[in-house]
């Protein structure tokens, strides 16, 4: 059983666990709904009282009321290591994971993570960023892109950023696709 109580004539933040006067005086108490809570009492199993600090009690509601991230889709049943040889120099082995919607810095579109291995010992996952912003001025101009074809543009995104980017330590960094990158690599595909 869990009791908040808060005595406004203390200092936020500190209880004196020795002086039960804020268990006993119903004249000092504020509401229990309060958002701003010093501390919470809790009576443990063992008879102790442990007592919870704002800051403890915030993280955990940040954790528990936070946005989660959405789950991949579109994986292939049995994953497939594929290598990609880059003009950096690295042979890399990857795997694709999936791809979901994002939103992130006022842009939206779609995510497709890899995770890729430089040394065939650690890997590391990295997203494709594919902004709807980037495909819409090539779509207003030609069609619209099937799923397909946009896989197609995040994995031609990903062996550019494998070429581009001299170490391995740089592709742990999320490849963001602008307009350009989509006009060079359907040109590249040949659908135009």
């Amino acid at each position: 059983m869990v009791r908040l109580y808060i005595d406004t004539s203390r200092r936020p933040g500190w209880i004196d666990l020795k002086d039960a006067s804020c268990s006993k005086s119903k004249a000092n108490l504020d509401s229990n709904y309060s958002l701003l809570l010093p501390a919470i009492l809790v009576k443990g199993s063992l008879g102790n009282t442990v007592v919870f600090r704002a800051l403890e009690i915030a993280a955990v509601f940040r954790n528990f009321f936070s946005k989660k991230t959405l789950p991949l889709s579109g994986a292939p049943a049995v994953r497939r290591q594929k290598s990609y040889s880059a003009q950096s120099g690295y042979v890399y082995q990857y795997f694709y994971e999936g791809s979901r919607a994002f939103s992130r810095d006022e842009e939206s579109g779609s995510e497709f993570v890899f995770t890729f291995s430089a040394d065939r010992k650690t890997s590391h996952p990295v997203s494709i960023l594919v902004s709807d912003a980037a495909l819409g001025a090539w779509e207003q101009s030609h069609a619209r892109l099937s799923g397909t074809e946009r896989y197609a543009i995040a994995k031609m995104a990903l062996f550019q950023a494998f070429d581009e980017r001299t170490t391995p330590e740089l592709m742990k960094q999320d490849v963001r696709v602008r307009a350009a990158d989509v006009a060079g690599i359907l040109e590249t595909l040949g659908l135009e």
